[in-house]
């Protein structure tokens, strides 16, 4: 951090992007090197994997790896280090954060979906290790090469839940037996993937009191927004499928394609959301304004609060004003969350930082529905993703629970499940390729139908 607090706050730092190929990743390096900053990254490339086992592929098409590089030395002047490195391997992580010598870690490299979490026990499993391995592979490589870097993690307002109180910015002052304590506010996550950025959240405030890093954990409401510059080899992708897609985006897809939009249940579910724009707006605030050494804090990073029936109906006004014939029609909800339930989430901290939103809503719709018309047909050809098959609760199997005779005994010949027919996620370090995603073979572009188990 000497350089960048020897210059007052305004000198280039090394900013380490872990998932710099994703969705929030991709646009931030971007917006680091035109404010002056070095960005460098990793990414395993497994969100390509992931959005392609679900039948699916990015609304806006996006550049190979190598493309990318290509268009940021041509648009920046400067190379872009980017290895496939998974954040897992923490002795190549470790060399990669030695060599950089960063100034600011910026955490994006987990699998982001609630409901691809849902899928089955492989997927849960995969999720929770995936993200929480990775975070505490960086927390040791950072505590081994780069300790006095500030790390940036990206966190969820979903861990929270929806609890009937106003939710504060990560901690609050409680009076118990007479007594007084600044404790960390209860979660209340409400899904294996969201339970995972809890733990995450733990295990990065204890190696803050550890071993004295600094550590700001932003809880990210839902962003929204394209980013479509005019070199395409710039895009940063944009998914729509039930488990990668936001409910915005999802929504925006469903009216260029024609189909109804889709809230979940009543509609009534309220939640935090913030622009593409904004989101890059508060990470580069809080990386450039880091904290104290030993320091954990919490940001809770939104712009408004709306129910999700709300955002329908202003997606569906933005898309008339295009000349878009777009309704709502809501499906029955796959999860298990409250509907009806008080949302009043604290978020001064990156105010007093000096974030100022940009654009309404309204307009960031129009501009999303905008830059989405062109690829309508793109979409169609993988509209089956769209709806959700994923359920918090599945419905119980019609078939009688096996009795102890009924089973038979494991044999050296018995199928293993991926290749009866199970969905598995990718393997750690592998999803570099399309191909690798286990089913996309075997689904069919378009069906949105995983397989299953029984």
């Amino acid at each position: 951090m000497a350089r960048f607090r020897e210059e007052g706050g305004a000198g280039p730092m090394r900013v380490f992007i872990a998932g710099i190929d994703g969705y929030l990743g991709w646009p931030l390096a971007q917006h680091l090197a035109a404010r002056g900053h070095e960005p460098a990254g990793v990414d395993a490339l497994l969100r390509r994997a992931w959005v392609a086992e679900m039948g699916s592929d990015s609304a806006v098409p996006i550049a190979s790896v190598d493309e990318r590089r290509a268009a940021f030395r041509d648009h920046f002047g400067v190379s872009l280090p980017f290895s496939p490195v998974n954040v897992r391997d923490h002795t190549a992580l470790g060399r990669l954060l030695r060599d950089v010598a960063p100034d600011v870690v910026v955490h994006l490299a987990e699998c982001p979906s609630a409901p691809y979490s849902m899928i089955d026990f492989r997927h849960a499993d995969f999720v929770q290790g995936n993200n929480v391995s990775g975070t505490l592979s960086l927390l040791f490589a950072m505590r081994e090469h780069c300790p006095d870097a500030h790390l940036v993690k990206l966190g969820s307002m979903g861990e929270y839940g929806t609890p009937d109180v106003d939710i504060p910015e990560g901690f609050f002052e409680v009076e118990f037996r007479g007594r007084r304590d600044v404790l960390p506010f209860p979660r209340q996550a409400g899904s294996w993937y969201h339970w995972s950025k809890v733990f995450d959240s733990q295990n990065v405030a204890f190696a803050c009191r550890l071993w004295g890093l600094r550590a700001t954990d932003v809880m990210q409401g839902v962003v929204y927004g394209s980013w479509c510059p005019e070199d395409p080899r710039l895009n940063s992708r944009l998914d729509f499928d039930e488990a990668f897609g936001t409910a915005v985006h999802r929504f925006c897809c469903q009216a260029v394609t024609g189909r109804p939009i889709t809230p979940y249940g009543s509609g009534a579910q309220r939640r935090g959301l913030l622009s593409l724009a904004d989101a890059l707006q508060c990470l580069t605030l809080a990386l450039e304004n880091p904290p104290a050494a030993g320091e954990y804090r919490v940001f809770n990073q939104l712009r408004e609060v709306l129910s999700v029936g709300r955002l329908a109906e202003l997606v569906r006004g933005a898309a008339h004003r295009l000349g878009i014939e777009a309704y709502v029609s809501a499906v029955d909800n796959p999860r298990a969350e409250a509907e009806q339930h008080h949302y009043h989430p604290d978020h001064e901290k990156l105010p007093a930082l000096g974030f100022r939103p940009s654009a309404p809503i309204e307009d960031e719709l129009q501009r999303l529905l905008r830059d989405l018309l062109p690829y309508a047909d793109r979409i169609a050809d993988h509209a089956g993703s769209l709806p959700p098959t994923v359920r918090w609760r599945p419905p119980p199997t019609a078939a009688p629970a096996p009795t102890a005779a009924s089973v038979p005994a494991p044999t050296a010949t018995s199928t293993p499940p991926a290749a009866a027919g199970v969905r598995n996620p990718p393997e750690e370090g592998k999803g570099n390729e399309r191909d690798t995603a286990p089913g996309h073979a075997d689904r069919g572009r378009g069906t949105g139908r995983p397989a299953r188990t029984a």
